[in-house]
């Protein structure tokens, strides 16, 4: 009897562990939301869940596996995606000297059509039936409005590759209210002498960074961001920079011994 009630606590310890399966196949976001809006997403779900029956239990039924859908099969009615991705003044020169370093990924790589709409100044893709994979257009406006940020093409066309790469963006006023002069300086801080510590920041942290006025864009995976967005908050907050560097050497050491 001992055994077999052994045997029974067993099996429900196991059919109480949480399953950790992840379906590889699955495409996640790279959009990174706020918590009001997480917030916001859960309550809805919440509302939603109530009126359903909560007496099937999901885990017992068999979920169908289905193939990888094409490009041209999830057209709905026959018809292309469409994006477009506006062209700031400032990005303009740099785009018509980094075209072909722009059009060879997204043509060869990601098989889309793409031109440059001159009377809008905007870049505009499209998917064709050569197109092999339903995520190419989005990964192409990502790739473009990359390079639109400030970013160079080398830097940017990692986000065709990788695909645990996002872009966080943020002002210089989100972390401290700041005018005139004392912004200036804030943002001379984060940069500092011809560039050396937003250098600094980057290797330390294996991102990289765009200063654009008050705005500073930051590219990499979701950890390495938390690191190199925690180092610019302290500087705009006033922290001096030889503390921030010993930080950051902190910082690339333990990343150093992980990897």
């Amino acid at each position: 009897m001992a055994a077999v009630e052994s045997q029974d606590m067993t099996m429900e310890m196991e059919n109480n562990l949480p399953s950790h399966t992840i379906d590889p196949s699955t495409l996640t976001s790279r959009i990174i939301q706020s918590k009001s809006i997480q917030n916001e997403d859960a309550n809805n779900d919440s509302s939603s869940d109530n009126d359903e029956d909560m007496e099937t239990d999901p885990t017992n039924t068999e979920q169908p596996t289905f193939q990888k859908l094409s490009a041209q099969a999830s057209r709905v009615g026959g018809k292309s995606e469409y994006r477009r991705i506006r062209c700031p003044a400032h990005r303009y020169t740099p785009l018509r000297e980094n075209w072909e370093q722009l059009l060879t990924p997204l043509v060869e790589y990601l098989k889309l059509q793409v031109r440059f709409n001159t009377r809008t100044r905007s870049v505009e893709m499209k998917t064709s039936r050569h197109t092999p994979d339903t995520s190419s257009l989005q990964k192409g406006a990502d790739f473009v409005g990359a390079f639109m940020l400030g970013f160079e093409p080398q830097d940017a066309v990692a986000l065709l590759r990788l695909d645990d790469l996002y872009i966080e963006s943020f002002k210089v006023t989100d972390v401290k209210i700041l005018r005139g002069d004392h912004l200036s300086r804030a943002i001379g801080r984060v940069a500092g002498q011809d560039g050396k510590t937003r250098f600094a920041i980057e290797n330390a942290t294996r991102t990289r960074i765009v200063i654009a006025d008050s705005r500073i864009h930051l590219l990499g995976s979701y950890t390495n961001i938390r690191g190199a967005r925690n180092a610019i908050c302290d500087l705009i907050l006033g922290a001096p920079p030889g503390k921030v560097y010993n930080n950051m050497r902190n910082v690339a050491k333990r990343m150093n011994e992980r990897y």
